[in-house]
């Protein structure tokens, strides 16, 4: 690998950990966020960038030097490393400066294998259903006496047990959410790294997280701080046991081979599986205590997914755009995401390019 390569490589891997972080965990952690609000925010980012080190650490031992737990199996890295994969972690930096929740499963990994789109497609947005419906259901059996008891108790200081429950349940979430969307920072390194390689990425990202904890949260925080209630640590821990659990059930694939018969390992869009939590959450909510009248509630849960649909349809964009703009530029390579119709069956190919097509190269085979 040369040094542009090189160099593209670990600004990918920058750009990505910065937007991803930004939006992704913020989305996670933006709970904790709100309910510590008092707590100085160097607090929290130890307390969370200790849990992102031993799951790392745990990831990279357990899957033989992949940190991202396998789930870029179905993504080789790309040989030419083309500066055009920069473009989708830049496309997510402007979208998360603009608080849109997008989802960076689509955005950033579409651009590396296209071909997945349809299988995470599909996962998420089950992921999406399976959290509404979980939450309506959860939030219509607890909301009047439980969330109902928070609303009048909430100048009240809480118990330590509540604090205890909270902190737990956030790093339970916190893991979740790593072994789900890790993958869509490590797509820009080699699949096996070495124990030094993964330190300084480690380092990179917790650096970037104690920006955005400094921050607290920056523009996504505002969706999580504009929900009913989710400042109160007891409304917080419920919301992260709820999130965790749903994003286990998804880690191996049992949910999608329970309704779709086959279990999918793809990854899948956390963005989705938050707002349809929070979506299930404030319409149960409603239900009881008419907080807001359906009107303004029904634009609130559709703004949220307007804002996630504007990322999904971003990324599909970008994943047919860059490889017919590789091939119009004469000295760029987008190897991993040929048009469809351009691409030979990967077993027409030498061994070595099975996974790695050059569009120029198509096209002087057209030529002959």
């Amino acid at each position: 690998m040369g040094l542009f390569e090189l160099a593209m490589m670990v600004i990918g891997f920058s750009i990505a950990s910065y937007a991803i972080v930004g939006n992704d965990a913020i989305q996670t952690l933006g709970t904790f966020l709100a309910s510590n609000e008092k707590r100085p925010w160097w607090v929290l980012w130890l307390f969370s960038s200790a849990i992102m080190a031993v799951v790392l650490t745990w990831g990279w031992w357990a899957n033989g030097g992949d940190p991202a737990f396998g789930r870029l199996e179905t993504y080789p890295f790309p040989q030419p490393f083309s500066w055009l994969y920069l473009l989708p972690p830049l496309l997510l930096l402007v979208l998360t400066r603009f608080g849109i929740p997008v989802s960076t499963t689509f955005l950033i990994l579409t651009a590396f294998q296209v071909s997945n789109l349809g299988g995470m497609l599909t996962k998420s947005l089950l992921g999406y259903a399976v959290a509404f419906v979980a939450a309506v259901v959860l939030y219509l059996v607890i909301a009047k006496v439980v969330e109902k008891r928070f609303i009048d108790t909430s100048d009240q200081q809480p118990t330590k047990l509540w604090v205890v429950l909270q902190w737990a349940s956030t790093a339970y979430l916190w893991a979740m959410w790593l072994i789900q969307d890790l993958a869509n920072i490590f797509v820009y390194l080699p699949r096996k790294l070495e124990f030094h390689h993964l330190v300084l990425a480690m380092l990179v990202m917790i650096a970037i997280q104690a920006y955005i904890f400094y921050n607290r949260g920056g523009a996504v925080q505002k969706i999580v701080n504009s929900k009913t209630n989710t400042q109160d640590i007891r409304s917080a821990a419920i919301i992260n046991f709820m999130f965790g659990s749903i994003l286990l059930l998804f880690k191996d694939g049992w949910v999608t081979w329970l309704v779709f018969g086959e279990a999918n390992k793809l990854p899948m869009s956390t963005t989705w599986v938050f707002l349809g939590l929070l979506a299930g959450r404030e319409l149960a909510m409603n239900i009881h205590f008419n907080l807001r009248s359906w009107r303004d509630l029904g634009g609130a849960v559709g703004s949220d997914a307007l804002k996630a649909g504007v990322g999904m349809a971003a990324s599909v964009l970008i994943a047919i755009a860059l490889p017919y703009l590789a091939a119009f530029l004469p000295e760029v390579d987008h190897p991993a995401a040929t048009p469809a119709s351009a691409a030979p069956e990967a077993s027409d190919l030498p061994e070595e390019h099975s996974s790695a097509i050059d569009p120029r190269a198509l096209s002087r085979a057209e030529r002959r």
